[in-house]
């Protein structure tokens, strides 16, 4: 089965000015190496605190940067191989849902033309039949063909979000990058948005990449986890091997830091020392190794590889050693 879509060796680098005028230009490495494949119908979550490069993936997935090295490949095509000539195509299939809800909807246009506005563009469908496609999504996400006139100051954030969630799936993508979709909202909101976000995917067998650094919502919602940490991804694999026994130092300690009801979920609290480093001067050897409780001397000299380990990826000297703590 050909993937949804991948990710391979995947690194993006800007280069930043430095402080002074004789300065050179620094490189800053937001993503240095992510590779992932992920089925239609199933969701990837990418988790790390911010700044990790979570952000980054989603602008090369979704097209909108091209990858300094390594390739995204979209149901099999390379959409930036032969001068992007399949790049209009491929766009189409992967869209994209903001994390704040009050700046991604344009409040000068009603939700009506918000919601055909893809379609203008991408697609020649006669007035009638954009209506009649938007009043659809529209019910899709729990709203009603009233709102199809009105205007997005007159809707509540989690209202807002199910607008932006229906303008993403107007042209029937097959891939949906959810960039932190209920970060900003308030947590009685949170679960609904996410139970119509999964009732969607079912319904159009959607591959989901779910970007947050909230991991109470990720366990709701994953399949494969991918925990980064400067740019780096520090552990990656099945969401259920991941939560029921992290191996990386920096994944323990997202989770001991996570709030959960059940005592069964609750984790032993991993109190992180330290500042998170700048990524315009990473530390030496293992990024992670300045606020570790298990570092040795090999930490800070030699970058640990990221290699199959206990039943997922990690990237960690010593994660035998972590996970008998």
């Amino acid at each position: 089965m050909i993937a949804a879509i991948e990710g391979h060796n995947l690194k993006r680098y800007y280069t930043v000015k430095g402080s002074g005028i004789f300065a050179r230009p620094l490189t800053l490495k937001a993503l240095d190496g992510a590779s992932f494949s992920l089925e239609s119908g199933k969701t990837l979550a990418i988790v790390g605190e911010s700044g990790c490069g979570k952000t980054t993936q989603a602008r090369l997935a979704t097209m909108i940067e091209k990858p300094t090295e390594g390739n995204i490949i979209i149901s099999g095509t390379d959409p930036h191989a032969n001068d992007g000539a399949d790049l209009p195509r491929l766009r189409r299939d992967v869209q994209i849902i903001f994390q704040n809800p009050y700046g991604s909807l344009n409040p000068r246009k009603k939700v009506g033309v918000i919601l055909e506005e893809p379609v203008v563009i991408n697609l020649k469908l006669p007035a009638g039949e954009r209506r009649e496609l938007a009043e659809s999504m529209l019910a899709k996400v729990g709203l009603r063909p009233e709102h199809y006139d009105r205007y997005p100051h007159m809707f509540s954030g989690g209202q807002r979000q199910r607008i932006a969630i229906a303008r993403a799936l107007m042209l029937k993508p097959k891939i949906l990058i959810a960039d932190e979709p209920v970060s900003a909202l308030d947590i009685s909101i949170q679960a609904q948005v996410l139970n119509i976000l999964m009732d969607l995917q079912e319904e159009m067998n959607l591959a989901l990449v779910f970007i947050s650094h909230d991991l109470s919502v990720v366990r709701r919602i994953a399949d494969q986890i991918m925990v980064m940490y400067l740019g780096k991804v520090v552990e990656q694999g099945d969401a259920e091997t991941i939560f029921n026994n992290p191996s990386h130092p920096y994944t323990q300690a997202l989770l001991g830091a996570t709030p959960a009801v059940d005592p069964k979920l609750r984790r032993q609290r991993v109190k992180l020392t330290g500042e998170l480093p700048s990524p315009l001067n990473p530390p030496t050897g293992c990024a992670f190794h300045t606020r570790c409780r298990f570092v040795q001397e090999k930490c800070g000299a030699t970058a640990p590889k990221l290699e199959m380990q206990f039943g997922r990826q990690v990237a960690c000297h010593y994660a035998e050693t972590a996970m008998e703590t």
